[in-house]
């Protein structure tokens, strides 16, 4: 009895050790890990009008940092763009920090309160720039993760260096992608030129502003878009450059041999334009109205005139015009040329003798869903070039 007894003693004696053991070795619970949250808007910041990107380092529940970075119009309707980025010390709920406005150098002064509200959060306090005051009070904000802010950044300017033909870019259009501090001195550098430059990239975006980077697109002859690419490869601040999306759209675009359409290693311009003219007036059952190359974009306008069948006793007339573009199917040297021509835009007016009787245009060819008189325009260009048409489902020439 008295050997059972100590081996029962024993046995507890072993079994507090161990379990004493196994507390002494489990792991300490350390502190909540730091996790990055993004807020990409905050509601009726500066009327609705800025670009908002709130960063909090989070402990668990806790800010433990944060930086806001604001993009915002300089005036109310205003392209023009300033912006600032404040680290904010956290105090309890309370986010505020100094900075000043990266443009201007408008001292900037940022008091916020922040509140959860369930799944949300909410937001109020002033944001001060120079003597411009702006109340905060936004509420129903939410956040979210390094992960899904970073899939929400991802942006592409649609710039090919090296296409291997002009099927997903156009041969006219470039884009540019240059630093902010030397768009300046590219533009200037182009005053002079044949090129046209797209009014809409001259605005500098917030996401350039963020990205120290703008992307600027023009237009030029097909024939010098390469070596304009090369060049602007080599000015200084270019980070790339070469063809974008532009003006030819696949389903009316043509693909033929080039042999008979050109003069050496350029065009025969006259020749096209005659061709594209004939089948074009026949199609419209117009009469050929002129027909003119622009130098800068390399585009062929041609115009046409009809009587209209309106109101036919006025006797109006209906004048046609089509846009065209021709060039080389791919970069580099290639034996066929790929031809785009526009819907056609349609506008009627009284032409005749004496008094006339003013006609408003409501709308025109070019307008989605109005394309009507195009009669088979672009087959019928198809069959007197001996061309192919692009098969969209398939991705090839057919």
């Amino acid at each position: 009895m008295r050997a059972l007894l100590l081996c029962l003693a024993g046995l507890i004696v072993a079994s507090t050790d161990l379990a004493w053991g196994q507390t002494k070795l489990s792991p300490k619970a350390g502190p909540a890990a730091n996790e990055t949250r993004y807020f990409t808007a905050i509601d009726g910041l500066m009327d609705g009008n800025a670009d908002v990107i709130l960063k909090e380092t989070r402990q668990g529940r806790t800010v433990a940092a944060a930086v806001l970075d604001v993009c915002y119009p300089l005036a109310r309707g205003s392209d023009r763009k300033d912006r600032f980025v404040a680290n904010l010390a956290v105090s309890g709920q309370t986010l505020s920090g100094t900075t000043q406005t990266i443009g201007g150098k408008q001292p900037v002064t940022v008091k916020l309160v922040r509140r959860p509200t369930g799944d949300s959060f909410e937001f109020k306090g002033q944001i001060t720039i120079g003597q411009t005051v702006t109340e905060v009070n936004s509420s129903d904000n939410s956040d979210l993760s390094e992960k899904e802010f970073q899939e929400n950044q991802t942006t592409d300017d649609g710039i090919t260096a090296a296409p291997k033909d002009f099927t997903e870019v156009s041969p006219e259009s470039i884009g540019v992608r240059v630093k902010l501090e030397a768009a300046t001195d590219l533009l200037r550098g182009l005053k002079g030129q044949e090129v046209e430059v797209s009014l809409s990239s001259l605005a500098v975006t917030c996401d350039a502003l963020r990205a120290g980077e703008q992307t600027i697109n023009l237009s030029t002859d097909p024939e010098r878009a390469a070596a304009l690419i090369a060049k602007f490869k080599a000015s200084p601040g270019v980070v790339a450059a070469g063809w974008t999306t532009g003006a030819v759209e696949m389903d009316r675009t043509i693909r033929f041999p080039a042999a008979d359409w050109r003069d050496g290693d350029h065009l025969n311009r006259e020749k096209l334009a005659r061709a594209i003219s004939n089948v074009l007036a026949a199609t419209f059952a117009a009469r050929p109205s002129s027909a003119a190359w622009n130098p800068g974009t390399g585009k062929l306008t041609l115009t046409f005139k009809r009587p209209s069948q309106a109101f036919p006793a006025l006797e109006l007339t209906d004048t046609i015009e089509v846009t065209a573009l021709a060039a080389a199917e791919k970069p580099g040297a290639s034996d066929r040329l790929i031809l785009w021509i526009s819907n056609p835009a349609i506008s009627t007016a009284d032409e005749g003798s004496g008094a006339k009787l003013n006609v408003a245009n409501d709308s025109n060819g070019d307008e989605e869903g109005d394309q009507k008189d195009d009669n088979g325009a672009v087959e019928a260009l198809a069959r007197e070039f001996k061309a192919q048409r692009w098969d969209a489902d398939k991705s090839i020439w057919k």
